[in-house]
């Protein structure tokens, strides 16, 4: 597929541009700063401009493509730009940003014809990740039917994003995934981060104790790629297992006592369930901190 991959130099785009480029893709990065590698093309674009943005999504990728009979479109849009997260820039800032730059691509996206788009949105809509004080969720595993009420700014902006791009499915039956994407993690920060979850589980407790795996992530936007016909949904992005060494009964007894448990978790299980990437993507994580780490729980329980 020809893609159009936004927010590519960022944390996780630079990571899954590349794989995707790997699995046979032709991948522009539309970004403000070029990630410079060899398999992907870069576009400097302000996607907070709706001209530059339409005029980007419209135009060439390569110089190679100048020989081909006639311009090309693109197959599919990954929309990673964002300000990532609070107290980088100014809330208002922040939320101006985010929710205009995603206005802009999934409209030039869908009036240009374009079929698949796949975004990121976020954990963080769930109110529980960056919440005043503590928050609990209502109820875990969490799911996607979990009430998404939250009190910041960037969170705030990935939801209106979520709705803008139900609006754009609903008008033009694009196929529509929006990626509830947990932290982060790449590979090389098992090492140095994750003693420190292990020792303290309390680290973990606004990122419902998850993870994803860049590489993982890159997986699950490949299938995203691959499966169609479903429309608008959102999946939740996480790894089978949580962040912590602790097993999911200590953390319940520790942090949820009084939450509802909507059903029987495994040992280690997430409590940010993936249940719906599973069924409807094939989503299959094959990666963990206990590649790295031991798990100093392991064998009990």
């Amino acid at each position: 597929m020809r893609i159009f991959f936004t927010g590519g130099s960022g944390k996780a785009g630079r990571h899954v541009a590349p794989y995707l480029a790997e699995q046979g893709h032709q991948v522009t990065n539309a970004d403000l700063v070029p990630m410079r590698h060899p398999g992907v093309a870069d576009l400097r674009v302000d996607l907070t401009d709706a001209g530059e943005t339409y005029s980007a999504l419209a135009g060439l990728a390569t110089f190679e493509e100048l020989d081909l009979p006639s311009k090309p479109s693109y197959d599919a849009v990954v929309h990673f730009a964002a300000v990532p997260a609070i107290l980088l820039r100014s809330d208002a800032a922040t939320y101006a940003t985010n929710v205009l730059s995603t206005f802009n691509v999934l409209e030039a996206a869908t009036r240009l014809g374009v079929r698949k788009i796949v975004f990121a949105s976020s954990e963080t809509t769930y109110g529980i990740c960056f919440a005043q004080g503590e928050r609990r969720p209502l109820y875990v595993p969490v799911d996607e039917n979990h009430p998404t009420v939250p009190e910041d700014a960037y969170a705030m902006s990935k939801v209106a994003g979520e709705v803008t791009a139900r609006s754009f499915q609903a008008r033009t039956g694009a196929d529509v995934y929006g990626l509830r994407i947990n932290n982060v993690i790449e590979p090389h920060k098992y090492a140095q981060k994750f003693p420190a979850f292990l020792a303290d589980p309390s680290l973990r407790r606004r990122n419902l104790f998850a993870y994803i795996d860049v590489r993982d992530l890159g997986q699950l936007v490949q299938r995203c790629l691959q499966t169609d016909g479903l429309g608008y949904e959102v999946f939740n992005v996480a790894n089978a297992d949580m962040s912590v060494a602790a097993t999911t009964q200590e953390i319940q007894d520790r942090f949820y006592n009084g939450v509802e448990v909507r059903r029987k978790l495994a040992r280690d299980e997430t409590f940010y369930a993936i249940d719906k990437a599973r069924d409807l993507l094939g989503f299959a994580p094959r990666h963990s901190w206990r590649e790295v780490l031991s798990d100093p729980g392991a064998g009990h329980g």
